[in-house]
């Protein structure tokens, strides 16, 4: 926003030209009402008058020079006296007429004009005033935005979620309704039946499961931490052994590193367990043409521990990355369910490590990606 002075139209210049005029005459004739008064009291009181002779005389100016005319010296006081009246008359109209242009454009925005500021600089306290106008106006601007943002999130999440039920549920109602027309059915195609049927509806609990427990997540006065010690090194070996098997079927290996071997942190075991799960998994169906998954924890500056989960498969586009750890997100923008994702399973895992006091970031590019996490080394209590 350009800054710029008060521009003050012709019709505010003949009214300051005006004030100016009408302040002079007043003043002259106010001037010419004392020396008149002045003069006749002097005329009228001799003592008066030699009083004055005596001061002229008294007063001595500079290079010995005496006071030449009392009437002078008078009037030249009372010139001074008018133009700081004058100055601060116009002075005065001149900022009534800046606050009358700041008044007008704070009409202007609140009329719906949210884009626009109040451009002025001025020297005095009321340009607080127009910076706290403006401040105010990029703060409910800031909050109708982020108010907006929240309705269309809570607009995608009902999209999203009607989305992923109706998919399964369509399909557990062709089949249930197959096995409820044909009742001559084959047992072989009865039971092919039934199991898809299952399998969606275990996608529909998983979804279900996935959207409680991010809810809960979310509202921090429903959730409380198990805190207790974890020996970082063990929690890394336990979890690389639950997914050795499904690791193996893709050709992955894995890699554990602790530095130091021994550390250990304040925190709830179960929802550290479950974000790494989240994140191992998340590389196992979404990393394509990995080889390795490695599972790194550092301690840093003695007052935290850095988690790493790393694979060397498919680089994430930069423009996902912006966006990974919004709910329903995911990067492959196919809603099929293939790969068994909810989309929910990133947004989980930040909301665990906000709940411990730290933060959750991804980095990728054609040779790694990875998602590190800050924690506090003595639990959330420490931050």
């Amino acid at each position: 926003m350009k800054r710029q002075k008060v521009k003050l139209t012709t019709r505010e210049k003949s009214e300051l030209f005006g004030e100016g005029v009408i302040t002079v005459i007043l003043l002259l004739l106010l001037n010419l009402s004392i020396v008149i008064l002045i003069n006749l009291a002097v005329l009228n009181d001799p003592r008066l008058e030699n009083s004055i002779y005596f001061l002229k005389k008294t007063i001595t100016l500079w290079n010995g020079a005496h006071l030449w005319s009392w009437q002078r010296g008078f009037i030249i006081i009372m010139l001074i006296f008018d133009a700081i009246v004058v100055y601060w008359r116009l002075i005065r109209r001149y900022h009534q007429m800046q606050l009358r242009h700041v008044i007008s454009e704070l009409h202007y925005i609140a009329d719906g004009h949210l884009d626009h500021r109040i451009p002025f600089i001025v020297k005095t306290d009321l340009q607080k005033v127009i910076d706290s106008i403006n401040a105010l106006v990029d703060s409910t601007v800031a909050s109708m935005e982020e108010e907006r943002q929240i309705e269309q999130s809570k607009d995608d999440l009902i999209t999203n979620v009607s989305h992923d039920i109706r998919t399964p549920l369509t399909s557990i109602i062709g089949y249930l309704g197959l096995l409820k027309t044909q009742p001559n059915i084959n047992d072989d195609d009865g039971k092919k039946y039934v199991a898809i049927a299952y399998d969606k509806a275990l996608q529909m609990k998983s979804l279900a499961d996935d959207l409680f427990e991010y809810t809960t997540l979310r509202s921090s006065t429903k959730t409380k931490l198990v805190l207790a010690p974890l020996h970082v090194n063990s929690m890394l070996e336990q979890v690389e052994a639950g997914f050795e098997l499904e690791a193996e079927k893709k050709n992955i290996g894995f890699e554990v590193i602790c530095r130091p071997h021994d550390l250990t942190i304040q925190a709830d075991a179960k929802m550290i367990v479950r974000v790494l799960n989240n994140l191992i998994s998340n590389a196992l169906k979404y990393g394509h043409g990995a080889t390795k998954i490695s599972l790194i924890a550092n301690k840093v500056n003695n007052d935290q521990v850095e988690l790493r989960v790393e694979n060397n498969g498919e680089q994430i586009p930069a423009k996902s990355l912006k966006k990974i750890f919004e709910r329903f997100y995911r990067v492959e923008t196919s809603r099929n369910l293939k790969t068994g994702g909810t989309g929910l399973g990133l947004a989980i895992t930040q909301s665990i490590v906000a709940l411990h006091g730290g933060e959750i970031t991804c980095k990728s590019d054609a040779k790694l990606t990875s998602f590190i996490i800050r924690l506090p080394l003595n639990g959330p209590q420490a931050q």
